[in-house]
């Protein structure tokens, strides 16, 4: 039987499945000798460039994707979505000097569910492989207020735009989880600030994206801002 990320899945303990692509050779070796000695992370192959990432991501089957977004050839954000086209499972964190918010949209948009800039303590990369392959989104600091920003943004030019269907309710606990994460709050950290456990959290995300039928935190935050359930000064 040929694997896929749902049998290999089925195996307890399968150490988080890595790859790395970035157009610097330095780079993606230092990278890879600081996930290698860590416990339950293998990093199962270096690609140089998107294109060459779209062409390997089928037999590699990583989950967890790390991928500049400046590169040739392809760049990251095109070869996120042709990864996610392949393997759906996988979890995209683009990991760049970057800080254009425009980069980091349009890397959302296309199914990122991180935004890593490269001054990040390279010892730290390894707790967000962990956090995005257990379902969380990341965003660093400084790029999660350009997002808090767009989303005034997006809300005031809502403003003039009609509502069709009326936007579905959120609980009062909801809402105050959505708060939470549009303030670039992980689970953990929401966990304490509302005196709740990890896995109540993420009760509470998983139901506001099923009530706004979306796919990731960042998406929802969007969404709440624009229709106006959420306020952000």
């Amino acid at each position: 039987m040929s694997e896929t990320p749902e049998t290999r899945g089925a195996v307890a303990g399968d150490p988080i499945r890595v790859m790395i692509v970035d157009d610097h050779a330095l780079f993606r070796r230092g990278l890879e000798m600081v996930l290698e000695d860590e416990d339950g992370v293998e990093v199962v192959g270096q690609c140089g460039d998107g294109q060459e990432a779209v062409e390997q991501v089928g037999d590699l089957l990583p989950d967890v994707v790390l991928m500049d977004i400046r590169m040739p050839r392809r760049g990251g954000i095109e070869a996120c979505t042709a990864i996610k086209d392949q393997v759906p499972s996988a979890k995209i964190v683009m990991l760049t000097i970057s800080d254009e918010e425009e980069d980091l949209f349009e890397a959302i948009k296309a199914g990122a569910t991180g935004y890593l800039l490269k001054d990040v303590s390279i010892d730290e990369v390894a707790d967000v492989v962990r956090a995005v392959h257990d379902g969380q989104s990341f965003i660093s600091p400084s790029m999660a207020s350009k997002l808090i920003t767009e989303f005034a943004a997006l809300a005031k030019r809502g403003e003039e735009r009609q509502q069709q269907v009326p936007a579905p309710k959120l609980t009062e606990r909801e809402m105050e989880v959505l708060r939470l994460v549009a303030r670039g709050l992980g689970n953990r950290e929401i966990a304490k600030e509302l005196f709740i456990s990890e896995n109540t959290v993420k009760n509470h995300i998983r139901n506001i994206l099923e009530k706004l039928q979306l796919h990731s935190r960042m998406e929802a935050v969007v969404y709440a801002v624009r229709e106006k359930l959420l306020e952000i000064s």
